[in-house]
């Protein structure tokens, strides 16, 4: 892999866009979740798949109702999540990046409100720079929660390297 010049302040931008998308979604920003998306952006999560912000930006919503029902606290009520990423692995070049990221959510759902890890799964996303701007063009979320949604055999790096070298 070569580095480039820009490849750290590339880096902190994609970082940061990671963090805004985890952001808005733990605390039910719809707007700020699709504004981390392409115009013709996709999401691919356990729920479907979506494409363009206002798509992206409705399933948001959609999907945080549903949650709501899934994770709730010993008073019936729904949980909060918070959703963490880490071994975080880019590919960037030019205006073209790729990225693959492990992920864990957390929530107050446990016994009398203790906090309880729910699921854990990886991040493979594609990126493009539009007017200077970092975004996912597309993002496909892996959830090893749900039998149709668990990560492979594979190292999910190899995978992201080989799609990178094919565009290139």
């Amino acid at each position: 892999m070569r580095y480039t010049d820009s490849y750290a302040r590339d880096r902190a931008e994609i970082e940061d866009l990671v963090a805004r998308y985890l952001f808005a979604m733990d605390w039910n920003d719809y707007d700020a979740y699709a504004e981390c998306f392409a115009e013709n952006g996709v999401l691919d999560y356990a729920m479907g798949l979506q494409q363009g912000r206002e798509h992206i930006r409705a399933e948001a919503k959609r999907f945080k109702e549903k949650v709501g029902t899934i994770f709730v606290t010993h008073e019936g009520k729904p949980a909060r999540l918070r959703h963490v990423i880490t071994h975080k692995v880019l590919r960037i070049d030019g205006d073209r990046a790729w990225h693959t990221g492990f992920w864990f959510e957390m929530a107050d759902d446990g016994p009398e409100g203790t906090l309880k890890m729910g699921s854990f799964g990886h991040y493979e996303d594609e990126l493009a720079r539009i007017d200077g701007q970092w975004l996912f063009t597309r993002r496909k979320i892996y959830n090893d929660f749900l039998p149709d949604r668990r990560s492979g055999p594979e190292n999910p790096v190899r995978a992201m390297d080989r799609l990178a070298d094919g565009a290139q």
